[in-house]
């Protein structure tokens, strides 16, 4: 998925969210964001919107006194998802189609982007979260469930810190399948890592590897020999998040794409409207005022 000009406004902001996390000073703040903004016009827009991300939060980092400007927003969210995961996972058991509603409640975890969203707090979380049980999921559901049920290996690609405690609840309701949790390789925007995952204890229900990559997304020729090679050796790939759907939307094979629609270009490319639950393997694009 090529870059539109609408998403440069949510670079931008993204840059000056993660400056006024990590900056010491408004003075700093200022020089570096106007040192931001005269290399952003550099970037070539054919590249994927996580290409691009990839670029600008490298450089952000590379002026930044911290590796991880986002840790501190990582850890709340992860503390946050933790107190809640009880409560929903007895839900989940309770419910006449419990994969069907982990799924939900997986997807309603997506809100957690603070690449798509400067903040997000504790109430709208558990706002989403009580509202997920009545929220329909648009894509081929019933595809999913075949998919999942005849596959004996699955690779479940991650987004989010946070969101990563409801994906752990939908690895619990997947079939007897070998299934392997891939994270980013190293920080970026509040993405998760192997951190993130011990926290969640994921590696109780899946093996635990990273993609070498330090995209919000998954871009196959950054990741390491080992991730390609588990990527292409899986029955099932379920690739949650917008980034993965902006980096992997046009490769082949058995990919099953889990996310929110967050915003016009991704409700254009993904054919869903805005805030749509999203379970999906193939996407029919729509024409709408957003380039």
């Amino acid at each position: 998925m090529k870059t539109s000009l609408d998403c440069i406004p949510c670079f931008i902001r993204q840059a000056t969210d993660t400056l006024k996390m990590a900056a010491k000073s408004e003075n700093d703040r200022m020089r570096l964001i106007n040192n931001f903004l005269q290399w952003i016009g550099e970037v070539d827009l054919d590249q994927s919107p996580p290409a691009i991300a990839q670029i600008i939060h490298r450089r952000l980092r590379g002026i930044l006194p911290t590796d991880d400007p986002y840790r501190a927003a990582k850890n709340m969210h992860n503390a946050l998802a933790a107190s809640l995961t009880p409560s929903i996972r007895r839900r989940i058991e309770a419910s006449p189609d419990p994969l069907t509603m982990a799924v939900r409640y997986a997807i309603t975890g997506n809100i957690i982007d603070l690449g798509a969203k400067n903040s997000i707090g504790f109430g709208e979380i558990y706002a989403e979260l009580q509202s997920a049980p009545q929220q329909p999921i648009f894509g081929d559901m019933e595809a999913f469930k075949k998919a999942i049920k005849q596959a004996k290996t699955i690779l479940y690609l991650t987004d989010n810190a946070g969101e990563i405690f409801f994906d752990r609840l939908l690895i619990e309701r997947l079939s007897d399948a070998k299934i392997t949790l891939a994270v980013r390789g190293n920080p970026v925007i509040n993405d998760a890592t192997r951190s993130d995952a011990q926290a969640a204890d994921i590696g109780a229900v899946a093996e635990i590897i990273d993609n070498g990559s330090d995209a919000p997304g998954t871009i196959l020729d950054d990741c390491s020999s080992e991730f390609r090679r588990r990527f292409g050796e899986a029955d099932v790939v379920i690739a949650k998040g917008q980034g993965n759907f902006e980096s992997l939307t046009e490769k082949s094979g058995n990919i099953f794409f889990l996310f929110r629609t967050k915003c016009p270009v991704i409700s254009s490319n993904s054919g869903f409207d805005l805030g749509t639950y999203v379970a999906a393997n193939h996407f029919t694009r729509k024409d709408i005022s957003c380039n």
